[in-house]
Formats: structure tokens, C-alpha cells, sequence
């Protein structure tokens, strides 16, 4: 039996959560919509039958219902309009956020099924890199856009979402974004969708750098001597305490550096070799050529198709 208290405070919950009487659709399924299913469940923002995805596999579609109590259909439209279909269940949501989550090669067939699906007061989120606003909204003929960029920490609620939207999705509309994409991790807003294509290059890129930077110091300890288990744990550890030390510290990455290269040290040769090999250019020719990769993809997305 639920007491007056309770009562209240789930009142209370509904008034401060943005997402409370909003319908969320997924178009597809995969491994980023799954981690926003899983983050908004997890932290208690969204209920189960608030959340309807869509994917072709039936296996797939009984996996997700089974783990998150959510329902999951074939028809990409039929997600995307559930809301305003004939449950009854459904007439307290105020609106849909429709995310859009599916492989980049298959954004104009999805767009084309979606046609004309939407409502004045649904927004359409995607999350497919390179799909520019202007390609969405005149495909789906609705207004209200949000493009938003994650990266691959988000699977785990320690992602980096960059996001920026349309004029016509309102404040209130773009606190609930923010509470979407904040389950994945941190998120911040972007004035310019041009912005976004650079974050795709810096941010949503950026675990490819790290990465690759981590598997080249574990070879090294490996080339010293270490075994490789040995080697990563001392890699993937010291990584993190760096950038966890980095974040807490609030100083630049440069004076960091030099809290911890003395005259003369091991730091200090190291530095020397990376600035000799021009890591510093070729980190950066790195991300500029990702940034020019982005921006091409949205060139090649507005194109229409022979």
C-alpha cells in the first residue's frame, strides 16, 4: 500500500524528471540505443513501458523485451507513432523523442518509412554521425531536430555527447534532451552544427587516439620485459588516474606535465623523443582529417541517391 509520503515524493519525481511523460521510440536498436535504454532504466528516469524500439530481428527483439521489460517491434513507423496509435495506455505522454540509432548506410530508407510519421510536438534525435539536420528534417517534413554525437564510453554511462538542435525544439524539449544524453555520460550543447562534425573528429573519434596510444605503451612494456597482462594493467591504470588526477585538478594539461618532468629526468627524455617524432602534428593532423572525414559524410548524405 503506497502512503501519502510516498505518494508524494513519487508526485515530487514527476514534477522534477523531464522525462516523465515522454514517450521514447528508438529507431533501431543496436549497441548506442541499447546503453540509453540501459542508462535511463538504471537511474530510474524513464519506466519500461515508456521506451518502444524497433528491430528487423526477431531474436534480437525478444532479447531486449526479456532484459528490460521494454516493447520492441518490427516496424520501424509503428515505434515512431506508438504514441498516438490507438492504446489507450499511451494518451498521458505528452510527446515522443524519436532517436534515431540505425547504421548510417540505411538513414534514407529509415527516413523515407518515417515520412510524414511525426507529430507537431515530437523531436527527432539522431545519433548517426554525418546525417545533417537539414537532410533529416526535409525527409521526415518536421521541424524539430536534435543531432547529437556520442562516443564509445557512453556503452558504459562514461561518454562524451555533443548535441545541438533545431530552434523550434523549446527549452523544455532540450532539458529532456539533456537528460537523455546525460544518461550516456556528460553532454554539452552546441551553438553551430558545424560544431558537431568537429566533435565527431575530437570527442567521438577521441577513444580511437586513446586507444591506439594505450596499445603502443603496452607493446613497450612489453618490449622492456613486462608480459603484456602485466604491461596494459600498469597502462590502462596509469590512464586513468591521469585523467581522473586532470579532471579534479582543474590545471592545464601543460602545467601538469610539468608537475612531473624534473630536469633532466625520465620525463623530460621522454618528451624530448615524442617532440622529435612530431607526436604533437601528428595528433593533430589526426584529428583534422577525421574533421574533414565528418564534414564529407554529410556532403555524400545530402546527395541524392541515383
Amino acid at each position: 500500500m503506497i502512503t501519502a509520503v510516498q505518494s508524494a515524493h513519487f508526485i515530487q519525481q514527476e514534477e522534477v524528471n523531464p522525462l516523465g511523460q515522454v514517450q521514447l521510440s528508438f529507431i533501431g536498436c543496436g549497441v548506442m540505443a541499447e546503453a540509453m535504454i540501459a542508462g535511463l532504466l538504471k537511474r530510474g528516469m524513464v519506466r519500461p513501458e515508456q521506451i518502444v524500439g524497433s528491430h528487423p530481428r526477431a531474436g534480437r527483439r525478444e532479447e531486449l523485451m526479456a532484459k528490460y521489460g521494454i516493447r520492441v517491434v518490427e516496424s520501424n513507423r509503428e515505434a515512431a507513432t506508438s504514441r498516438h496509435s490507438s492504446d489507450t495506455l499511451n494518451e498521458h505522454y505528452t510527446h515522443s523523442i524519436i532517436t534515431l540509432a540505425v547504421k548510417p548506410q540505411r538513414l534514407n530508407t529509415v527516413l523515407s518509412e518515417l515520412r510524414g510519421a511525426l507529430q507537431q510536438d515530437d523531436i527527432a534525435l539522431s545519433i548517426i554521425a554525418g546525417a545533417e539536420i537539414e537532410t533529416i528534417a526535409g525527409e521526415l517534413l518536421h521541424p524539430s531536430i536534435v543531432r547529437a554525437m556520442p562516443n564509445t564510453p557512453a556503452q558504459i554511462g562514461h561518454g562524451m555527447i555533443a548535441w545541438t538542435a533545431t530552434p523550434q525544439v523549446n527549452e523544455l524539449q532540450q532539458s529532456q534532451v539533456r537528460a537523455m544524453l546525460g544518461a550516456l555520460g556528460r553532454q554539452m550543447h552546441m551553438e553551430e552544427e558545424r560544431m558537431i562534425d568537429m566533435a565527431t573528429a575530437l570527442s567521438a573519434t577521441g577513444p580511437t587516439y586513446i586507444f591506439m596510444m594505450m596499445e603502443a605503451l603496452v607493446d613497450a612494456g612489453v618490449h622492456m620485459g613486462f608480459s603484456r597482462h602485466v604491461a596494459q594493467e600498469l597502462v590502462v591504470q596509469t590512464m586513468l588516474g591521469s585523467v581522473l588526477f586532470a579532471r579534479e585538478s582543474h590545471k592545464h594539461p601543460a602545467e601538469l606535465r610539468n608537475m612531473v618532468t624534473s630536469p633532466g629526468g625520465t620525463s623530460a627524455e621522454a618528451i624530448y623523443q615524442m617532440e622529435k617524432g612530431s607526436m604533437r602534428t601528428v595528433l593533430s593532423k589526426a584529428v583534422w582529417a577525421a574533421y574533414q572525414r565528418a564534414v564529407s559524410l554529410g556532403r555524400k548524405k545530402r546527395q541524392p541517391e541515383s
